[in-house]
């Protein structure tokens, strides 16, 4: 609705082309860019992510020749979030060409569920007899007894089945 709204309004030369305010990271590729940029978007063999962040480049081009699109409608052409559109330009800016195309590796730490020692007592759990009326372990069974044992707080089958996968 919102976007709608300004659409309207710089058709109506109300609004400045870049909207409301400047833009505080400005797209400008050099020829050589913006030839690199548009044979790996017709060729389609790279990541689509990454094609993605090209065509972005590519509309958000704001030197001689360059389309200049605004984000809004870099975002319908694409269909991708407003967020990434202002991200690939803040990266294009503060670290280049190649850096913006690459994926940057995960920051985000995993916390194990089991330590050496609970991993040492769900084996040798599953690999024990059965419970009582039953031919053989389940997932959910191992996760309920781990906890029944005191071995951890909570657990669920899923981390069983993933700590399993890679101990047997």
């Amino acid at each position: 609705m919102r976007d709608g709204i300004l659409r309207r309004l710089i058709k109506e030369g109300q609004v400045a082309k870049e909207g409301a305010m400047q833009k505080r990271y400005r797209v400008t590729l050099t020829e050589g860019e913006r030839r690199d940029l548009q044979t790996m978007v017709s060729t389609g063999k790279s990541a689509a992510r990454k094609l993605v962040r090209a065509r972005i480049l590519l509309l958000a081009d704001q030197a001689e020749g360059g389309p200049a699109k605004m984000d809004v409608e870099i975002v319908e052409a694409l269909g991708c979030g407003r967020a990434t559109v202002e991200r690939v330009r803040q990266d294009f800016v503060e670290e280049g060409l190649e850096e913006t195309l690459k994926p940057k590796p995960t920051t985000r730490t995993y916390v194990r569920r089991l330590d050496g020692a609970a991993e040492a007592h769900l084996v040798a759990l599953a690999c024990g007899t059965a419970p009582e009326g039953r031919a053989r372990w389940t997932l959910r069974l191992l996760a309920d007894r781990m906890v029944a044992l005191g071995h951890v707080d909570a657990i669920s089958h899923e981390a069983v089945r993933q700590t399993l996968k890679k101990t047997i």
